[in-house]
């Protein structure tokens, strides 16, 4: 079997996220990843973030396929992906230290990006990491023509879909708990948004 292209942006975004992850995971132990996709960023980061146990994510029906690549590409401390649907509570999963999404908040509806935010503050332990990579918009305002245009695509694909308000997504965050610590510029216009839980 031959293996399947990674898709294009995730090879391009897979090193400048690597270098923010290098820090900003570098206390963790255990990171879960939501919405692995077909892998491509699950098997990379736990190739050079060796000192994580990476827990893969993805709804049922996109599982066989990342099991597929994991089982070939991945190394030792990446774990099998598991079935994880945002919207399912209590999420079935065991506390940890870091969580990492790419790329997800504008594909679900806003009513998912509050479960998504709800799973992630029962599972993140005290001190824990998230880390949210994608386009966000700020103060109402895309930043930049190019994301203005992908909006106008995904809400033609899906109206409750949508790139987020960075300002509505960290008072989401906030009711968690969490306290945003950096927001990162990175390339096509994308961030990388980082939030830590406060120790009691």
């Amino acid at each position: 079997m031959t293996n399947k292209p990674c898709p294009a942006p995730s090879e391009r975004n897979k090193d400048p996220i690597l270098r923010i992850l290098v820090d900003a995971f570098r206390d963790c132990r255990q990171v879960l990843e939501i919405g692995s996709g077909t892998g491509q960023h699950a098997v990379y980061f736990a190739q050079n973030l060796p000192h994580l146990i990476w827990q893969p994510t993805e709804l049922a029906e996109n599982i066989p396929e990342l099991a597929r690549r994991i089982e070939r590409e991945g190394p030792a401390n990446l774990r099998m992906p598991i079935v994880l649907d945002v919207r399912a509570h209590p999420w079935a999963l065991e506390s940890v230290d870091g969580v990492f999404s790419a790329n997800t908040l504008h594909i679900m509806d806003w009513n998912s990006v509050g479960h998504f935010f709800q799973g992630v503050g029962q599972v993140l332990s005290t001190a824990g990491v998230l880390c949210i990579y994608g386009p966000f918009c700020y103060g109402g305002r895309y930043t930049s023509d190019s994301n203005a245009a992908f909006d106008r695509d995904l809400r033609t694909r899906d109206r409750a879909s949508g790139i987020r308000d960075f300002e509505a997504v960290n008072e989401l965050a906030e009711k968690q708990g969490l306290k945003l610590i950096a927001d990162h510029a990175m390339p096509a216009n994308n961030r990388t948004l980082v939030w830590m839980r406060a120790s009691d």
